[in-house]
């Protein structure tokens, strides 16, 4: 199989581009796959696959949005009525949504310090947009690699004005708190006057692990904030939910931080489209990943490699971590061998432990949506081995 002739090879002293790109064109061209990324494929195909949703469901003759109206509205009332919510404002970025929505709740506490986890997004990925932009502090009540206890959110010494969760809290594994322990965390907040706002970028495939419906999980929180393209898909775009007063004032503060675009109609689409088609299937990747994580940890038992770890054991969502006692360079290596020399893709690209890791090890995220559905245990097991024998220390 030669999908990537035009490539160099992995091993080639190519540049960091140059390699990314490799990758991505490998990953897109596998036969077999755990999971496809809203950036694969090319951009015929992901706008004619648009237009064909679009067909089908009577959205192509229908008019483009102009300043937040149109098939934008409808994304907004489709969000609202999911998580159960009175209201809900389109957003182009996540950050963008949070830090509005962070914004309007420190104006009615007084407080601009909210307290979130050392891991959540805002910390790791935003380049310090709190603080910078939007005159907000963080306290972090733990650092362990897990949401805060009930107990963690009382004892905090110090005064803040929100509690924010990412459900699940991704760079810890994709981990959710269980169901009892998070109405504890919520109302340890109440009890401090806090409110409280869910990052739920992947809150979408959080009702299998907590046995509640979205608005049930919902219901808990001041504010919501979603992703319209990690889970479902879509070409870009978030949504804010909470009271109807706050989402007033969250379309203000979106249009002074530059977030009211004159056109969003394909990312609005998109997200109409990942409603309709990915949120009904989420529950089925969560159910599969748990038979997809099992599988690896068997083989590697049965391979013998030594220490290894997939955590969660049992997957809270459709996503988690495996960590391996490899270089990650040569873990990524083995990866795109694999795919190349069959064509499919198990693991991806590897990297170093991150925070709280032990030395020595790498880690991975495995994904299961749609394509993995196929994927037998022994499936699995029969790549986990034939990706094992290609590792060289």
């Amino acid at each position: 199989m030669d999908i990537n002739a035009d490539v160099d090879p992995v091993d080639s002293e190519d540049s960091a581009d140059e390699l990314r790109l490799y990758r991505a064109k490998l990953w897109a061209g596998a036969e077999r796959r755990l999971w496809h990324t809203s950036v694969e494929g090319t951009v015929g195909e992901r706008l004619r696959e648009l237009v064909d949703w679009a067909e089908r469901e009577g959205h192509a003759d229908g008019p483009v949005d102009m300043y937040g109206n149109g098939l934008v509205e409808e994304v907004e009332r489709r969000v609202a009525e999911e998580l159960g919510l009175p209201a809900a404002v389109f957003f182009p970025t996540g950050t963008m949504a949070q830090q509005v929505a962070l914004r309007c709740w420190a104006g009615r506490t007084g407080n601009p310090v909210v307290a979130l986890h050392p891991l959540a997004h805002p910390e790791v990925h935003e380049g310090g947009a709190f603080g910078a932009v939007s005159g907000l502090r963080t306290v972090h009540p733990t650092d362990a690699p897990r949401l805060p206890t009930a107990e963690e959110v009382r004892d905090h010494p110090e005064p803040f004005g929100a509690l924010m969760l990412e459900l699940p809290l991704r760079d810890a594994g994709f981990v959710l708190p269980s169901w009892e322990e998070l109405t504890e965390v919520v109302e340890a907040a109440r009890e401090r006057d806090a409110v409280v706002h869910f990052d739920g970028a992947r809150l979408w495939e959080s009702t299998t692990a907590f046995g509640r419906g979205l608005p049930e999980i919902a219901g808990l929180a001041d504010s919501v904030y979603v992703s319209l393209y990690k889970s479902l898909g879509g070409l870009s775009g978030a949504a804010l939910a909470g009271p109807e007063d706050v989402m007033e004032e969250a379309r203000v503060w979106r249009h002074r931080y530059g977030g009211l675009v004159a056109q969003q109609y394909p990312a609005a689409l998109s997200a109409l489209r990942g409603l309709a088609v990915e949120l009904p299937l989420l529950p089925s990747y969560v159910r599969h990943a748990r038979v997809v994580a099992e599988a690896v940890r068997e083989e590697f038992a049965a391979a013998g490699v030594g220490w290894s770890r997939v955590h969660p054991e049992v997957p809270h969502t459709h996503q988690f971590q495996v960590w391996l006692p490899y270089d990650p360079d040569v873990l990524s290596t083995a990866a795109a061998e694999q795919t190349e020399a069959t064509g499919t893709a198990l693991f991806r690209r590897w990297f170093g432990p991150g925070a709280g890791g032990p030395p020595g090890v790498a880690v991975t995220e495995l994904t299961v949506t749609r394509p993995g559905l196929d994927w037998t245990a022994a499936d699995v097991r029969a790549a986990v081995r034939d990706f094992l024998s290609r590792i060289s220390a």
